[in-house]
C-alpha cells in the first residue's frame, strides 16, 4: 500500500460548449506511484521530479 505525500486538491472548473452552455467538471490530480528510498510513495508527478532530486 503506497502512502500519500501531497498537500493538493482536486481542481473544480467549468465545460463550455459553443453555445456557453457551462456545466461543472473535476480535474483530478495526476498521482503516480515512486518508490523512493525503498518506500512507496503515491503523489503527483511534480512532487515526484522534486523528490527524485532532492534522494540524489
Amino acid at each position: 500500500m503506497a502512502n500519500k505525500l501531497t498537500a493538493k486538491t482536486k481542481n473544480f472548473a467549468n465545460n463550455k460548449s459553443h453555445a456557453n452552455n457551462k456545466t461543472k467538471r473535476v480535474q483530478n490530480l495526476n498521482y503516480q506511484k515512486v518508490n523512493i528510498n525503498g518506500v512507496t510513495i503515491k503523489t503527483t508527478t511534480r512532487e515526484a521530479r522534486t523528490l527524485k532530486k532532492a534522494s540524489k
